[in-house]
């Protein structure tokens, strides 16, 4: 009787993992570009300035995500525009293939997810983006740090004593917070759609990390002084 039972867990499992795999590639996407061609993107993949340093994405990827952050995104975008700011993307849909590689780069870093293990990142379900602020002629802004600085000074909440880096920040987590979407403690520039759960596949929502199940929803209450420039 044990062996059966093991065996039909065997088995159920196994469905588990094949409809996980159909559910990813059945996603559907749309290219940022596409629904908003004002916001800004620069994907650091397709290029060596990475956590992996090399290129992951062949060149001229576009940024994908499913079409409700998309429409998340443009609503981002509106709402810093009117402090002369843009939305600029580092990083969108992310496929399992490539989350593996940066996997194996630093599997030994709790920033990054296993892609064999629960959900994986939630980019690789186009739910999350990664994000950052230019001003409105596409310049360079300062923020907490750089993309994939797996560092304290990348947290959340900003931990540094610069007024303008501080602005900036609670200016783009106002404007993500405001459009839907929640944070990563851990990373600054990580913006995931808030009604994720409706996208991944329910037994492996249930294996994401607490963190990200109770996230943090205090963008649209930060009452830091913005700074225009």
């Amino acid at each position: 009787m044990k062996w059966f039972s093991d065996r039909f867990i065997a088995i159920v499992l196994s469905i588990m993992a094949v409809e996980s795999a159909a559910a990813q590639a059945a996603i559907p996407l749309v290219d940022i570009k596409s629904v908003d061609p004002t916001i800004v993107v620069e994907l650091r993949y397709s290029g060596p300035n990475n956590l992996a340093g090399r290129a992951l994405y062949s060149r001229g990827t576009p940024a994908l995500v499913r079409p409700e952050v998309a429409s998340r995104l443009v609503r981002a975008q509106a709402f810093l525009g009117r402090y002369l700011y843009r939305l600029k993307i580092w990083d969108a849909y992310r496929p399992k293939s490539v989350q593996a590689q940066l996997w194996q780069v630093a599997r030994n870093n709790d920033y990054v997810a296993d892609p064999e293990t629960g959900a994986g990142s939630m980019h690789t379900w186009g739910v999350a983006v990664d994000a950052t602020l230019t001003d409105a002629r596409n310049h360079f802004v300062r923020m907490p740090t750089d993309f994939d600085e797996l560092t304290p000074a990348a947290m959340l909440h900003y931990q540094g004593s610069d007024p303008i880096t501080r602005s900036h920040l609670t200016l783009l987590q106002k404007a993500m917070g405001r459009s839907g979407f929640y944070g990563l403690h851990t990373e600054w520039w990580h913006f995931i759609i808030s009604n994720w759960k409706k996208y991944v596949p329910a037994i492996e929502a249930k294996q994401v990390p607490d963190e990200l199940q109770q996230n943090d929803r205090l963008f649209s209450r930060n009452s830091a002084q913005i700074t225009t420039p």
